[in-house]
């Protein structure tokens, strides 16, 4: 494999701009990996890539490889499957899946907010869909496990297969456009999801308005669509409806509207990556507030690399005036740890260990 290297992205380079400040951007890029995908001016791609994880941590892309039909039928089999009644969602609940993540999380069934938040959202959450025999599985290797399906809804378990599918094709022509933009072979990061941890979730947002025992919720608790945070693992690809409601915070505070656009993914850089480039790329704090008065469906697709491998800085990330921030660590214990941290039923879990 040759080793691709941006003039933009030489070592002496990337150390200038690592000491500067971040873009306070007021709105997001979009690019278009149709040239990149065909294989023509992919530097040029992988560039405007690197820039927007660098200023931003927030990108769209069109062009992405993703059939319409795919995703309206994975939308669609996501409103049916919450359209179910609560008694037969709660049939699959996701803490039975422990130490996976695997099934149904109800409403306030997690708390990104790292305040007095409490998420108005239900999920149901899947990955990579390995049978009983394999070697992981039966190891119990975290996040290697059968998905869980939904019994008579004879379409779903195909329509999501081929979004998630769908979803890992365009994951390694992102991980290859990272690569790239950081001066590494383009397979650095693909040669490392060979069997992704890759957890998906279909999720719903209700409109926010009184519910049955929001009263419940604690005092002094604010209820948000999704609470402020940054995202665990590499990189995230997020399908939203029309709906809108993503918001990302710029470095002066200010929240910024990340509007859907008509044939677009969102992708945002993930605690993970943040590490792997020491801080170059950003993980940027978004939340999602639902006050349309309708409800609200996306699916993020979390892009994490094979469990057992290795996240440390990288050398086109480093120099004298900028060491290593952060320590070696596994990918598949780091995204434990931070599940652990905003999930109740892990909580409880960690506590009965």
């Amino acid at each position: 494999m040759s080793v691709h290297k941006s003039s933009d992205h030489h070592l002496s380079e990337i150390a200038e701009e690592f000491k500067g400040i971040r873009v306070p951007f007021a709105s997001i890029p979009v690019i278009d990996l149709q040239e990149f995908r065909n294989g023509n001016d992919r530097m040029d791609t992988a560039d405007s890539i690197g820039r927007a994880a660098r200023d931003i941590g927030f990108f769209y892309v069109v062009n992405h490889g993703v059939t319409d039909t795919v995703i309206a039928d994975v939308l669609r089999q996501t409103k049916q499957f919450f359209d179910l009644p609560l008694e037969q969602k709660n049939t699959y609940p996701i803490a039975a899946s422990f130490p996976h993540q695997r099934g149904y999380v109800p409403l306030f069934g997690e708390e990104l907010g790292m305040d007095e938040t409490v998420d108005l959202k239900e999920s149901f959450d899947l990955g990579i869909d390995l049978p009983a025999d394999d070697r992981d599985v039966m190891a119990g290797v975290p996040f290697y496990s059968p998905n869980v399906w939904p019994d008579n809804m004879p379409e779903f378990k195909a329509a999501v297969t081929d979004y998630h599918d769908a979803m890992l094709e365009l994951s390694r022509v992102l991980g290859r456009a990272f690569a790239m933009s950081l001066g590494l072979d383009e397979q650095f990061f693909v040669d490392r999801m060979k069997k992704p941890i890759a957890n998906m979730r279909l999720l719903h947002y209700p409109p926010h308005s009184p519910l049955p025992g929001q009263k419940d919720i604690g005092p002094g608790r604010k209820v948000i669509g999704a609470g402020a945070h940054s995202d665990y693992g590499f990189a995230t690809i997020l399908l939203q409806d029309q709906v809108g409601g993503l918001q990302i915070q710029n470095v002066r505070g200010e929240w910024i509207e990340a509007p859907p656009l008509a044939g677009a993914l969102v992708i945002n850089i993930g605690e993970m990556l943040a590490m792997w480039t020491n801080d170059l790329f950003i993980a940027t704090q978004h939340r999602v507030l639902n006050t349309s008065g309708v409800d609200r469906y996306s699916i993020p697709l979390f892009l994490d690399m094979d469990y057992d491998v290795e996240v440390r800085c990288l050398p086109t990330c480093l120099g004298d005036d900028m060491p290593a921030r952060y320590k070696p660590v596994r990918a598949g214990e780091y995204i434990s740890k931070r599940l652990n941290e905003t999930f109740p039923f892990r909580k409880e879990h960690q506590v009965e260990e």
